[in-house]
């Protein structure tokens, strides 16, 4: 009892680590602000499994699984969130299920490269080139075929690069199978399932909360709940699986892959997210006397402290990363200066510091307060996988019962109110 207590406790850390980091990429967006996003949590998984040979190759591994959650950060879903705000069953069921469709791109491309790297042995080496190739070939493929010559839009009249990153998926998911990589298809699966119903459920949780009018930012539970159960759906994922022994990593993709996640791209955030233009509308908009000198303050905290921690992590982990003999503690410190770094940004851009911020911004503290307790528990425990017969036959039943239950919420929320502000239609209905 004590082993299958921990193993699900480290799911938990995992699930509360990727939903407040993708919380707080709501501040940023994008490609970038979710590759930071994901890279907690993946980070998060390696830290909790405590095996030494994923050790060796942390950086890749969270990297790759960084761009694979990033990669999802081009679909636009504004509209179809609005879907799920209005009042009849058609069109609040499609939102709910393209809601699906989405947060399940992001899980399957974020937990599918991830699991990829995990699964790099000795006798099983992927071929990241062709892969990579075939997914920009297949998202392409798909893109065009969809759009522009079956014209099935989600999103009208926004972008519909969904279609691009489903393409991708498919590739990947191909890729997967024909190779024999079955566990890495499995952790795809998995963690598609848990980030699509998170999506889709958050939006259930913004429309009813915002319904019932609590103020409260429940946009940002939207957010929460996908990285939540898209952490679930990964971290049960590999945790359920016995995995090779893997292959030694190469130091220079080792080092490459240390200074994307330390300073490529938090920096990157910094510069998309912190437009001094940008800043000073906003600092007028919410009543900053001087809002020119308010920014400056911001973007010399920004700047300053960025810089200064990132030579610190760079000078303390560049011996881990150049020598591959990194420790639970080691991966565990990472973790906290990089979720910590995340929410000190999004603060910083709030307000949160002057007064200006929110309850989230406190709430996302918490968070990190929950995780290092928690984590500084249960990471000295090893356990062995939870189950040994997770499968794919599994994950296909899941799917089905988790669509048809977000068609029944479909049904609560067109009985829980009436058409609210936001709303969109997709199709029209006939009363």
């Amino acid at each position: 009892m004590r082993i299958i207590y921990t193993v699900w406790m480290k799911v938990l850390i995992v699930a509360l680590a990727l939903g407040t980091a993708w919380a707080v990429r709501g501040q940023f967006g994008h490609e970038h602000g979710a590759a930071w996003a994901g890279a907690i949590g993946v980070l998060t998984v390696l830290v909790l499994a405590r095996r030494p040979d994923w050790y060796t190759r942390l950086p890749i591994v969270v990297a790759l699984g960084a761009l694979g959650w990033g990669a999802g950060g081009m679909m636009s879903y504004g509209v179809v969130v609005g879907y799920g705000r209005g009042s009849d069953w058609l069109n609040v069921s499609y939102g709910l299920s393209m809601l699906f469709v989405i947060g399940g791109l992001y899980g399957f491309l974020g937990g599918g490269l991830a699991g990829l790297a995990l699964d790099s042995s000795d006798k099983q080496k992927p071929d990241w080139g062709s892969l990579i190739a075939q997914m920009v070939a297949g998202g392409y493929l798909i893109w065009g075929i969809l759009i522009y010559q079956l014209e099935w839009l989600m999103t009208p009249p926004r972008s519909e690069l969904w279609a691009g990153c489903l393409g991708a998926a498919l590739a990947l998911g191909w890729y997967l199978y024909r190779n024999g990589f079955s566990r890495s298809f499995t952790v795809a699966l998995y963690t598609a399932l848990g980030a699509g119903f998170g999506f889709a459920f958050g939006n259930f949780l913004q429309v009813v909360g915002s319904a019932s009018g609590i103020a409260f930012n429940w946009w940002n539970v939207m957010e929460y709940s996908l990285g939540f159960f898209g952490g679930t759906g990964m971290a049960y994922a590999i945790y359920s699986q016995e995995w090779p022994e893997s292959r030694p990593a190469d130091r220079r993709a080792n080092q490459l892959s240390g200074l994307f996640l330390i300073i490529l791209l938090p920096f990157l955030n910094i510069i998309q997210r912190f437009d001094p233009l940008q800043m000073v509308e906003d600092a007028e908009r919410i009543g900053v006397n001087d809002a020119i000198g308010f920014v400056n303050t911001k973007l010399l905290l920004v700047w300053g402290g960025s810089i200064v921690l990132a030579i610190a992590l760079i000078l303390f982990f560049w011996p881990k990363i150049n020598q591959q003999n990194w420790t639970t503690k080691d991966a565990w410190w990472l973790l906290i200066a990089l979720l910590g770094w995340y929410i000190a940004l999004s603060n910083i851009h709030t307000g949160a510091w002057w007064g200006y911020g929110s309850l989230r911004d406190g709430l996302y503290w918490l968070n990190l307060i929950a995780i290092f307790v928690l984590g500084r528990y249960t990471a000295p425990f090893i356990a062995p996988p939870l189950v040994t017969s997770v499968s794919n036959l599994h994950g296909a039943r899941l799917a089905i019962t988790l669509v048809l239950f977000l068609l029944l919420l479909g049904w609560v929320l067109i009985n829980s109110h009436d058409e609210m502000p936001g709303s969109q239609i997709r199709f029209s209905v006939w009363q």
